[in-house]
């Protein structure tokens, strides 16, 4: 097929609401690279966007796909329960943090999310949500509501859920106080706890919603002390505190969850993308005591729990869970972020280095560290024309996000770092 022909049935059936980052049509795909019909290869260091923890057709993951499909497909969970289902939730109970052992299957990050957001009214009584500047949590309205990472998610689409209150994101690079981390009184969120005596009452608030690593946002990395301070704030007035786990759970950050690098448990957690092994799936985690005051009935799903996607989820789960694997996986990440950074103190534009484990960012910027979303652009394209796929990030555009399969071959990670920097070069 050729990029016109694609081009042209596009256009004639889709709608051009789905932004195209590419004109590529890939027909098939293994480990770390994917290939067009007429057999170009690329490396791809977007894997679904953090879908395909362990590459593109995992034969493990495959392999329990088909042994399900060869079982039964679908029978609704509402009705009936799989074997495949419920033994995938008893091994995810061994691996979500502490108390956190009860869930609601959904089929996306978006759908847990709103799950999230009406466990917390349902079960507090409670009106109102904070949220965070710079967050992206979905594209459907209740997700939407919460989201800031970019106003194109959001224009054309007001009034969206009421009761949403927004804090800034502890964004340390760009910090809105002027602070360095060094330094830092948590000024951001002294501004938040200044708010619930101006604007919005912490008794009303049914939930705080956090990304422990920002997604779409930026990837941006907040210092520990905050998300404990965050954690402090919320126990003191009774609200849930949520996070947003869909991008940055499964192994992505080198721990099974990026709450665990700061030692804080959420009272809920949402779940998404690689959880699946490329099959749709999210999850709704928390405690037995707030799920149980959950009634029946209250929530619902047609396809949640599919028993083919809780099949390859198992085999995702023991694969990241088994021992070693997420220890290589934050050596992966350093040496990966080391290379990023030599190549920082050579070129200004780039103006920050950022990530945990194998979610990993530079922000290009120009005089000042002004964002600068053409260069980020260029870089993009340059990448392409060299047969490697990366994507941009940020309200601005201007953050190159890597994310490769977890389990990525040094190799391939120096032959990136290479091409990069003659990429940059090329642009000087």
């Amino acid at each position: 097929m050729t990029k016109q022909i694609n081009k042209d049935t596009y256009e004639t059936y889709f709608s051009p609401c789905l932004a195209k980052s590419t004109d590529l049509v890939i027909e098939r795909a293994q480990g770390a690279y994917i290939y067009t019909p007429d057999g170009e290869q690329y490396l791809d260091l977007v894997q679904g966007i953090a879908v395909n923890a362990l590459g593109h057709s995992d034969p493990g993951v495959l392999a329990a796909a088909k042994g399900q499909i060869d079982k039964i497909v679908h029978g609704s969970f509402n009705l009936v329960s799989f074997p495949s289902t419920l033994e995938m939730a008893s091994k995810l109970a061994r691996v979500t943090p502490d108390g956190l052992d009860m869930f609601f299957l959904t089929n996306s990050g978006a759908e847990a999310v709103e799950g999230c957001m009406k466990l917390a009214r349902y079960v507090t009584g409670r009106t109102s949500y904070l949220a965070f500047k710079g967050g992206f949590h979905g594209r459907t309205m209740g997700a939407a509501s919460i989201t800031t990472s970019s106003v194109k998610f959001r224009e054309h689409y007001a009034p969206f859920v009421p009761q949403v209150y927004f804090a800034d994101y502890p964004y340390c690079y760009r910090c809105p106080y002027g602070c360095q981390e060094a330094s830092c009184s948590l000024e951001c969120l002294a501004a938040l706890k200044e708010n619930t005596k101006t604007i919005i009452p912490a008794d009303e608030i049914a939930c705080a919603i956090f990304e422990p690593v920002m997604g779409e946002g930026g990837y941006v990395v907040p210092p520990k002390k905050y998300l404990v301070a965050l954690r402090e704030f919320c126990d003191e007035h009774g609200i849930l505190l949520v996070f947003d786990e869909v991008q940055t759970g499964v192994g992505r950050t080198g721990r099974f969850f990026a709450s665990q690098h700061f030692g804080v448990t959420p009272d809920v957690m949402s779940m998404g993308k690689a959880v699946g092994g490329g099959f749709p799936l999210g999850i709704v985690v928390s405690t037995k005591e707030l799920m149980n005051r959950w009634s029946a009935g209250a929530h619902g799903t047609t396809f949640g729990g599919h028993p083919v996607a809780a099949a390859a989820a198992m085999e995702v789960i023991a694969r990241v869970s088994a021992p070693g694997f997420l220890d290589r996986v934050g050596e992966m990440g350093e040496y990966f972020r080391a290379g990023l950074s030599k190549l920082q103190k050579k070129d200004s534009r780039i103006g920050d280095v950022r990530g945990v484990g194998l979610m990993n960012a530079m922000e290009l910027v120009g005089e000042g560290k002004k964002p600068d979303a053409q260069l980020a652009g260029a870089i993009f394209n340059g990448l392409k024309e060299r047969k490697i796929l990366a994507l941009p990030c940020g309200p601005d555009k201007n953050v190159i996000r890597f994310i490769p399969p977890l389990n990525v071959e040094i190799e391939l990670l120096d032959h990136c770092l290479a091409v990069l920097e003659e990429v940059l070069d090329s642009l000087n």
